[in-house]
């Protein structure tokens, strides 16, 4: 469709850390520098990781935590080294279908509820049968890029 996209992903490896009782902007930011600290060697092995994209955040309706997620690059997929910060974990996230809204420009929590909430809309007036009670922002640029930023939301097809 001209507004959405439905994408199948593959069973693959993230490093997560679960954020509670702050705002999503801040679990953002506190998320991000303890999976970036386990990129660049704060695991059982040291090993220094590329950075990857995109960085996620599971935002659940009425809840205040937050889950920020890194892909493992694909050469750490099999066996990605154990965290050592004990609020840092890898989970496997089984294959699944995702519609999936991409839009552009600095990315607050404020948008990606705005497009989320356009995504579910059209989803529902197209009968689409998704998971509506969670969505996931994906951010997909640096901070420091300033034109032609990517950033996406997802809901899981039912």
């Amino acid at each position: 469709a001209k507004d959405y996209e439905l994408r199948q992903y593959e069973t693959a490896k993230w490093v997560s850390t679960v954020i509670r009782g702050e705002s999503q902007k801040e679990a953002m930011r506190q998320g991000f520098w303890k999976l970036f600290h386990y990129i660049q060697g704060k695991n059982e092995t040291e090993k220094k990781m590329d950075m990857t994209v995109p960085v996620t955040c599971l935002v659940k309706s009425g809840c205040t935590d937050f889950k920020v997620s890194f892909f493992v690059p694909f050469e750490n997929q099999d066996s990605p080294p154990q965290p050592t910060d004990s609020d840092v974990f890898v989970e496997e996230r089984k294959a699944a279908a995702i519609f999936v809204r991409s839009f552009g420009g600095f990315a607050s929590p404020e948008k990606y509820a705005e497009e989320a909430e356009v995504l579910a809309r059209t989803l529902r007036n197209r009968g689409q049968p998704f998971h509506e009670d969670f969505f996931y922002t994906a951010g997909y640029d640096s901070p420091f890029k300033l034109f032609n930023r990517h950033n996406e939301v997802w809901y899981f097809k039912k």
